[in-house]
């Protein structure tokens, strides 16, 4: 049964935000809210708590899984990025706004894209999110919380309890967030790539 945790949306309460970043180190899986969507989440480097995501959302090994980062400096040490895409990200974050960029070694194997060898990284604007990455200290390995035939991510912290109490460990709850995942903006190549219109502004990358 997942523990559930009510934080404040603007003053998240320290002790709750503890409690969540030890499930995560103890090998949890958490569902927790961002700025786009609710996303399931959990410690870089757990192939376990990896495998139950790709279970839960029904992935191939296609999906590009996302590091959630806290900011720049922590994203430039998963990701490979040169002066022209340096200034790109950093006028679009924090915000609504997926990356896929060249993952450095630092990134696990089992994350990398298998052909592109590259990843998803974010900086959130959400104040539970930033907290929550405080704490961890790193990076955490998440994926959108949009079920299988779902057209729409799940978006009240009670509903993915109920849904999911069996399938992960702990969910947030601060409020409703949004129902529309992030733009996802490919910079892998020679030009960006929208890959997926969503809650960011798409226009500056066409």
């Amino acid at each position: 049964m997942a523990r559930y945790f009510d934080v404040h949306p603007v003053d998240p309460q320290r002790r709750s935000i503890s409690q969540v970043v030890d499930v995560v180190r103890e090998g949890g899986l958490i569902a927790y809210p961002t700025d786009s969507c609710f996303a399931l989440g959990c410690q870089l480097g757990n192939g376990k708590g990896l495998d139950r995501i790709r279970e839960i959302r029904e992935l191939d090994d296609k999906h590009h899984f996302t590091l959630m980062c806290a900011d720049f400096a922590q994203l430039g040490q998963f990701t490979q990025v040169s002066n022209a895409v340096f200034r790109l990200v950093k006028a679009s974050t924090p915000g609504q706004y997926t990356f896929i960029l060249p993952a450095t070694k630092e990134v696990p194997r089992k994350l990398l894209h298998p052909k592109k060898k590259t990843v998803g990284v974010r900086i959130p604007d959400h104040t539970v999110t930033q907290a929550l990455l405080a704490e961890l200290g790193e990076p955490l390995l998440s994926s959108t919380l949009l079920l299988p035939d779902f057209a729409e991510p799940l978006t009240q912290g009670w509903d993915i309890k109920e849904r999911l109490d069996h399938l992960v460990d702990a969910v947030i709850d601060s409020g409703e967030c949004g129902t529309e995942p992030t733009t996802v903006v490919d910079l892998s190549g020679d030009e960006p790539e929208v890959v997926r219109v969503g809650a960011g502004d798409p226009s500056r990358f066409e």
